[in-house]
């Protein structure tokens, strides 16, 4: 059988992951890592889980969402420590169970600027290392609750994600001259803390961190060719999303 030459370590892509402390971050980037990509996490804490991995293939930028000069120190030294950038995984986000008529004008603040704000900045300060990746990839980790409204309860938290869904077809727009591909992932329950309220029985059920890692993997390996605008996933079949 004939063999292959491994991939010189510098034509390895590059993704930066937010959020990746713990929960679907952490999964993404142990996914990302055992498939031959360099990762850059941005968290606002160190990683134990990650310090297996050397910085051959691993960087660590404090990053805080609410903290627009930490976004530009990540892109920075990011860029600097792998000489590229070819991908983006805004995955850090923040809950909230309040309803459109209970919550105040701060946690409606806080949503959009941890969910929508911070990666609307964090993209356009990457663009122009997008633009030179042979493969440039955004991936917007939004919600089925970005999809619809279920209950007064998370109304709030649901006005956030549609506009983070909102977001990522606007840079899947913006990126069509450069193909430069921009995909949702709207899962729905999902085994994290976030999931830390849900019963038992449907807790056994819902969707692990796994699985929606494997899809994001998925989406940043495909070629421009294949362009998909979002994902939805939940843990059973529902009649609509």
């Amino acid at each position: 059988m004939r063999q292959h030459s491994p991939t010189p370590p510098s034509a390895q892509p590059v993704a930066l992951v937010s959020g990746a402390g713990r929960g679907l971050g952490l999964a993404i980037a142990q996914e990302l890592l055992a498939h031959g990509w360099r990762v850059s996490i941005g968290t606002r804490q160190p990683v134990p889980q990650l310090a297996d991995h050397g910085p051959a293939q691993l960087q660590r930028s404090r990053f805080d969402a609410l903290d627009a000069d930490s976004e530009t120190g990540w892109i920075a030294e990011a860029a600097a420590h792998f000489g590229r950038i070819d991908a983006i995984v805004h995955n850090a986000g923040v809950l909230s169970t309040d309803s459109v008529l209970t919550a105040s004008d701060a946690e409606f603040d806080r949503l959009m600027a941890i969910n929508v704000k911070s990666p609307m900045r964090l993209t356009r300060q990457l663009w122009p290392y997008l633009q030179q990746s042979p493969n440039g990839k955004v991936v917007v980790m939004a919600s089925l609750a970005g999809k619809r409204v279920r209950a007064p309860e998370g109304s709030l938290y649901a006005i956030s994600k549609h506009a983070a869904l909102a977001l990522a077809h606007g840079i899947r727009h913006c990126g069509g001259a450069d193909r430069i591909r921009c995909t949702a992932i709207c899962p729905g329950f999902v085994d994290t803390d976030m999931a830390d309220g849900v019963l038992p029985e449907m807790r056994a059920q819902i969707s692990q961190p796994a699985d929606i890692a494997t899809l994001v993997r998925t989406v940043l390996e495909l070629p421009a060719s294949a362009s998909v605008a979002e994902i939805p996933v939940s843990w059973q079949v529902e009649s609509q999303y």
